[in-house]
């Protein structure tokens, strides 16, 4: 019988891929209201990173006693930190050229691509079931995408975007699994979460000032674009911002590293994977992005691939 524990981690870990699966269609509607990704990006880090402080400050007594936290572990949970803002701006990109509905069927690539990485990393070849999950994903990713009935191809920018998100996500996953594991994960969040402000920073100042100095660089500002059709405006610290920063940089970590530990890796990953029909059924009924039965097959697919992959260990 399943405890009371698991079923309540079950639930924070199904709230925190909600919010994650909303957060892309909430930075849909601050394209269209002219927003630029180094607008939506930038608000999200400064806000997000405020917010984290403001949590650590006040639950610090809560997080266990003294950890000895060394230069080394921070200067390295700062440095995997840069894939978070990376995967961040990666995905953001992409959705300039592609719907969000595909935008996060490409960055969900990153379960196989984790696959990969370890089987890489261990030298040996994964199991049959995660060979057969990955044949899965693959199949459901062209089904997903619609890649090929759409008469409407695919931006290849926004393609390659959405895949390197998923690669940069796949890095962040990994290492935050393995780099100073005896720090609180609040605390671990922070860090994290600083290094990816850098990312951010620099991509800001790129965006709101490069293309004006390097004049290829405007090819890649479709529309309203990455940034520098006007200046910075600040109007996004109000209007979306705070929505963004607490759907993306806030409230799905806390709620993850509260369930997490409650459920396991395996049925953590299987009910996390909620983020993908979440967001496409958001997409599909407030943006009203065309999504036809071909591509809910495919979504179908994938999540019983990571179903199937995990079912063995999915439960304590």
């Amino acid at each position: 019988m399943v405890g009371r524990g698991v079923v309540r981690g079950a639930v924070f870990v199904a709230l925190g891929a909600t919010f994650y699966g909303v957060l892309g269609n909430v930075i849909k509607l601050a394209y269209r209201d002219g927003y630029t990704t180094a607008e939506v990006t930038g608000a999200q880090y400064a806000l997000g990173l405020v917010g984290l402080l403001l949590v650590n400050r006040f639950t610090r007594g809560r997080q266990g006693g003294p950890v000895h936290l060394s230069g080394r572990d921070a200067r390295q949970l700062v440095l995997a930190g840069t894939a978070i803002g990376i995967t961040s701006v990666s995905y953001y990109i992409s959705m300039l050229y592609i719907d969000v509905s595909v935008a996060i069927v490409l960055m969900m690539q990153s379960v196989w691509f984790g696959i990969v990485l370890e089987s890489v990393i261990n030298r040996r070849f994964p199991g049959w079931r995660k060979a057969v999950a990955t044949v899965a994903i693959l199949g459901g990713t062209l089904l997903a995408t619609n890649a090929l009935g759409s008469h409407r191809p695919l931006d290849a920018r926004g393609v390659l975007w959405g895949l390197f998100s998923g690669a940069t996500f796949t890095f962040m996953m990994f290492t935050s699994n393995r780099i100073a594991v005896h720090v609180p994960p609040l605390r671990k969040s922070l860090l994290m979460l600083l290094g990816g402000s850098t990312v951010v920073a620099a991509f800001v100042l790129m965006a709101q000032i490069g293309p004006h100095h390097i004049p290829a660089l405007r090819s890649w500002l479709p529309g309203q674009g990455l940034g520098a059709v006007r200046a910075f405006n600040p109007s996004i610290f109000l209007s979306y911002g705070p929505v963004i920063a607490l759907f993306g940089t806030i409230i799905p970590p806390i709620f993850f590293n509260i369930g997490f530990p409650k459920v396991g890796l395996g049925l953590g990953s299987i009910v996390s994977s909620l983020e993908l029909p979440v967001s496409v059924s958001v997409a599909f009924l407030v943006l009203h992005e065309q999504v036809v039965a071909v591509q809910w097959t495919g979504i179908a697919l994938i999540l019983a691939a990571i179903v199937f992959m995990n079912a063995r260990g999915a439960a304590r």
